[in-house]
This record gives C-alpha cells, sequence and structure tokens, in this order.
C-alpha cells in the first residue's frame, strides 16, 4: 500500500497545537536539552564538550514505550537499521549501523561488552534484553575501538541497567496484552502477553534489586504462508543485583542474569517444524574506587551461551563462554584534562570438533581537553594484543570547536579514527573454512559535522561519515575463510533535531542517507527518516506519535541467489499513557501499524499488520 501520511502528521500538529492553549503549563514538567553524555569518553561530560553526536535513551522515553522490545526503540534513531524489528517477535534480528553488519556493532551492559562466540558472526542476540531492566541507553556512532576494543567500528549501544531505590522497599510490576497479527488476517485475537516485575531498595550501606520478566508470542508466521500457521516464542529473564557501599568512595556490586526463550522457526520462505532454545547465563562484579580527582573501575563478567536447534536435518548444539575484565583509571588534572589509562581481557570459548579458545590483553588511554575558549579535543590509542595473530594498532582523533552564543552555542565536529574486528573463533578454527592464519579486520572512519543549540528547546546537527573497510573476512573458491582484498566503502549523512515549543510538547526528526560500495548491500536502506510527536494534554495523560519512512533497499532470494529490491514503506505507531495514581499507577495503549501498511521487511518474512497493547504499570 503506498501512501503519503505527511498529511496526517500535519493535520495531528494543528491540532494540538490548539489543545496546547489549554494547558496550564506552569504545573508540567519543564523540558531542556541539556543532557551529559558518557559513553565517547567514559567521564560524565556536557554535550557541547563531545565531539560526537550522541544519542541518549532517557528512562522516560523508555516509559513512554512500554510494551516495545528493545530493538524496536533503537530502530527509531539515525543511521540505524535493525531488520527484523518489524516482523515476528523471535526473528533473527539484523543490526545494520552506518551501513556496517552486525558484527561491527558492539553492545556493552553496565560497563559489560556482550557477545556469543559460539554463533557464526559472534554477534550479541537483542531478543535476550529485557527492556523492563532498562534504565538509559547510549548510542555512539563511528569507530569506538579505542575506547572498547573490537567490534566497536560502526556504532556502540551502551545499555545501563535499573538501579536500587534510595527506600527500604520499592518495586514495579507492568503487565500488558495485545494482538499479533498481519495487514491481511487482522483477526483481533490475542496473541501477545507481556509481564514483568521488580522489587528493589537500599538498607543502609547494603543495596538489592531482583527482578523477572516474561512475554510469549502466538499469531504469526515466521515465513509468509498461505494458511500463516503460528510459530510461537516465548521469553523469560530475570535479574538479581546485590551491592554494598564500604566507604563513600568505595563500593562493590554483584549480579547474574538468566535469559532463556524458545522459537518455533521456518524454513526458507516455507513452513517447517522447527524450535530453537536459546539460553544465557552471566554472572558479574564491578567496582569504584575513588580517590582525590581520580577513580579505579573494575567490571568483570563471565557468560555462557547455548543455542540447540532441532530442524528436518536433526538435532544440533552450540555452546560458548567468555570472560570479559576491564580496568581503567581515571584522572582529572586541572578541571581541564580528563584521561583515562587500562587494560581489557577477553576470552573466547566454543565447542566445535573439539574445545576452541583465543584470547585477548589490551592496554589503551584516551585523553579529553575541555578549553575554556571553545577548543575540545577527544584522542586516544589501543595496542590490541591477540593470541593468534599478534599485535594491531588503533588510534583516534576527534577535536570539536563551540562558539557560544547569545542563546546557545555552535559546535563544529571532526574526527578520524581506526578500528578492527577480530576474527572470531567460527572463522579460525571452525569445521567449514576454519584458517587460523587470519588477520583482523581494519575499518577507518572520518566524520565532519555541526550542531547548533538555541534557548535550551531546540537542537540540529549534521554528521557526515565515511568509512572504509580492509582485510575483511570472507570465502575463496573452497569456502575457506580468508581476508579478502577488496575494499568496502560506506558513507553518508545523519541529521537530527529536536524541538520542545512548550513544556508540554515535543517534536523530533531524523534522517540517514548511506550509500555501501564494494558488495551487495542487502537490507541497508539508502533513504530512512523518523518523525515522533510527543504531547502532555494534563498532568496524568500523554501520547505519542511516530512516523517511521524506510526506503528501498535489497534482501538475497535464498532460492535463486539472485537480490530483488524491496519497495519503500511508511509506518504511523501512537501510544497514549494515562496515570490513574499519581506516579503509582498509570495504563497505556499502543496502536502500532496504525493505517494497516501491507508492507516487505525482509524476504519471504512476516511482517505485522495493525496491532493493538494495552497494559498498565504499577510502582510500588
Amino acid at each position: 500500500m503506498k501512501k503519503n501520511h505527511l498529511w496526517l502528521i500535519t493535520a495531528l500538529l494543528a491540532g494540538k497545537g490548539i489543545f496546547a492553549q489549554n494547558v496550564q503549563q506552569d504545573s508540567l514538567k519543564v523540558q531542556q536539552l541539556d543532557e551529559v553524555v558518557v559513553s565517547d569518553s567514559k567521564f560524565e561530560l556536557k554535550r557541547e564538550n563531545s565531539g560526537k553526536t550522541v544519542i541518549k535513551i532517557t528512562a522516560e522515553e523508555m516509559q513512554r514505550n512500554q510494551g516495545r522490545t528493545v530493538a524496536e526503540i533503537i530502530n527509531t534513531k539515525s543511521g540505524i537499521e535493525i531488520a527484523g524489528s518489524r516482523g515476528r517477535d523471535g526473528d533473527v534480528l539484523g543490526v545494520y549501523a552506518r551501513g556496517g553488519r552486525g558484527r561491527q556493532v558492539l553492545i556493552i551492559i553496565d560497563g559489560v561488552r556482550v557477545q556469543d562466540p559460539s554463533t557464526f558472526s559472534a554477534e550479541y542476540d537483542l531478543r535476550l534484553l529485557a527492556p523492563n531492566t532498562i534504565e538509559s541507553i547510549e548510542i555512539i556512532k563511528g569507530a569506538a575501538s579505542t575506547l572498547y576494543g573490537t567490534n566497536a567500528v560502526t556504532a556502540v549501544i551502551n545499555i545501563t541497567t535499573k538501579k536500587s531505590s534510595k527506600k527500604k522497599i520499592a518495586g514495579n510490576f507492568e503487565t500488558s496484552v495485545g494482538t499479533n497479527q498481519t495487514a491481511e488476517d487482522q483477526n483481533y485475537n490475542i496473541g501477545s502477553i507481556q509481564n514483568s516485575a521488580n522489587v528493589n531498595g537500599t538498607f543502609g550501606k547494603f543495596n538489592y534489586g531482583v527482578d523477572f520478566s516474561n512475554r510469549y508470542k502466538s499469531g504469526l508466521s515466521a515465513a509468509v504462508t498461505p494458511g500463516n500457521e503460528e510459530d510461537i516464542f516465548s521469553h523469560f529473564s530475570t535479574n538479581i543485583k546485590l551491592g554494598y557501599q564500604f566507604a563513600e568512595s568505595f563500593g562493590v556490586q554483584v549480579y547474574g542474569n538468566q535469559t532463556k526463550f524458545k522459537n518455533e522457526y521456518d524454513a526458507t520462505m516455507a513452513e517447517a517444524p522447527n524450535l530453537g532454545e536459546n539460553e544465557q547465563q552471566r554472572v558479574g562484579l564491578s567496582s569504584e574506587f575513588g580517590y582525590g580527582k581520580g577513580s579505579i573501575h573494575l567490571n568483570a563478567a563471565h557468560t555462557d551461551y547455548e543455542s540447540v536447534a532441532n530442524d528436518t536435518f536433526g538435532e544440533s548444539v552450540t555452546k560458548g563462554s567468555n570472560w570479559v575484565l576491564d580496568v581503567y583509571n581515571k584522572y582529572v588534572f586541572g578541571e581541564q584534562f580528563y584521561t583515562i589509562l587500562g587494560v581489557n581481557y577477553i576470552k573466547d570459548e566454543a565447542i566445535f570438533a573439539d574445545e576452541v579458545d583465543f584470547t585477548i590483553v589490551d592496554p589503551y588511554a584516551n585523553m579529553v581537553y575541555v578549553s575554556d575558549f571553545g577548543f575540545n579535543l577527544n584522542a586516544g590509542a589501543r595496542l590490541n594484543n591477540h593470541s593468534e595473530y599478534g599485535n594491531h594498532f588503533v588510534y583516534n582523533v576527534n577535536p570539536s570547536y563551540v562558539f557560544d552564543t547569545e542563546n546557545g552555542y555552535v559546535k563544529l565536529m571532526g574526527s578520524y579514527a581506526t578500528s578492527y574486528i577480530t576474527p572470531n573463533l567460527t572463522q579460525l578454527f571452525g569445521a567449514f573454512g576454519g584458517n587460523p592464519a587470519l588477520e583482523p579486520e581494519e575499518n577507518s572512519t572520518i566524520e565532519g559535522g555541526i550542531e547548533f543549540k538555541l534557548n535550551n528547546s531546540f537542537r540540529i546537527s549534521t554528521v557526515y561519515f565515511d568509512r572504509n573497510e580492509t582485510n575483511t573476512i570472507g570465502y575463496d573458491a573452497n569456502f575457506m575463510s580468508i581476508n579478502v582484498a577488496d575494499e568496502i566503502n560506506a558513507n553518508g549523512v545523519e541529521v537530527e533535531a529536536t524541538w520542545l515549543p512548550l513544556a508540554n510538547l515535543s517534536f523530533n526528526v531524523n534522517y540517514t542517507f548511506t550509500e555501501r560500495k564494494g558488495d551487495n548491500a542487502i537490507r541497508i536502506p539508502k533513504h530512512k527518516a523518523n518523525v515522533s510527536l510527543w504531547y502532555r494534554f494534563c498532568e496524568s495523560t500523554d501520547a505519542s506519535l511516530t512516523y517511521a519512512y524506510t526506503g528501498e533497499r535489497f534482501d538475497t532470494d535464498f532460492t535463486t541467489f539472485s537480490d530483488l529490491a524491496l519497495e519503500p514503506f511508511s509506518l504511523l505507531n501512537i501510544s497514549i499513557r494515562h496515570e490513574l495514581i499519581n506516579n503509582k499507577l498509570n495504563v497505556f495503549l499502543n496502536v502500532d501499524n496504525l493505517l494497516n501498511e501491507d508492507y516487505r521487511e525482509l524476504l519471504g518474512f512476516t511482517t505485522r499488520g495493525r496491532n493493538f497493547r494495552v497494559g498498565l504499570n504499577l510502582n510500588l
């Protein structure tokens, strides 16, 4: 269905402007654009002092998206396409940032990198994330291997989980039900159930938190089939955190997580009684010791992954685990020089015919200079030491200059950075095509941009990026893993704007142009745009309207191994939230794909039509 829905957004904007005249603004929470960002330096710095356009998904934005998955929320941001996030819950997700592949995006949870070493691409599965556990998300795009190591090539998605309440006991419960249907099969049966609960608090120097969540989806087939037979997805996650503050300057926290999901799936563009079961178990420790103008930080974790697939070829089991340790010292010289010295240790293990592993030990250093005349500089270097291929050096230089204006600022930004991806265990030692002589993939990225801010109510930024990939790992004629001689280039432009015309009204828009050359750039749209409008009708009721446009892209037909163009599509979503008891109980309604657009996100896979979700959230 090809329609231009911009007229509807315009009408709603006009109508909401009339309603705004009747709202008592002085009783509403004032919104501002003052932000503190962390991910691009590991220091809390004002956004104007950062040489990047960091995307921050706040706790408030997470609340406005109750009932949606983490992948759906992240997919609304500039420069990112998460293929599969609009389909059946349980579909394998492809995370593409700035024209890159999933292995070029690094996921970090509470300071610890996460990835499954047993899988073919060694990516982290976003389906393992439970949104109710997340406090905020920061996304930095571009090369960030200096601070974060391997895989931090096109983006780093830095997730912070919720912290314990200062009260002795606090809690939250959320439940929702909804439909799960295609555009053609609008039966409005209940096909989705989600629940989450947590209890947390602080007793003196001791803090704790326990939570669980589950979701169940039915009603959709994974593959597009005439009968649309149901493929069921079920997800369960539980977490526990225990912390102790020995002194004002020294605290320790330990945590554990278990996540399981079962997923029925089909063969390529055909029904099949396949079942996949995935499990993740993680234990970790974090600590911070402060002294004078510095602090020492430790983040460590061990994670086990297991995947079981039952299909027409029988049962297959993959197991992997990794150890991660990141220790670094932060120190501030003269309120202008923010320095980091650290070392990062990784050990990846997997079981193929035999147990295989490799280790990484990377020392790194980074410095941020914030002047009193507008000039800022973020620069650093890392020496990668890998047990298989030896050493590899990366660095970054990221200057920016801020021109203060009467009511805001203008910031000019530029950067040049190198990054790398280590060959994973499958590529090094896999039974099919393993090659222990592989070298790391190399990337270099140059960026330039400008950001303008006015009156704490308006901000717009434009960034150009150009990335070159060399030593990309592919296959030769005998399907042996090799470093390919060809060079891949990806470049593009990202535009982001935020406008807060009233205390109870916000407007966000982003646009991304991406072009990739050197290989077949499947599932990467050349043009993508998102528009969101949030409006608070009164102290107890607010609503969000979002419009998403995804342009033409190509996908591979694996029955003929030819690439086919997929048509652009537009989606309109709406969410309404109402507080029944102030700061205690709210109810919400989500309507996704409001106009019931019938479209193809991925070739041969089902997409969701118009769907409704209602739920409630209770704070204790």
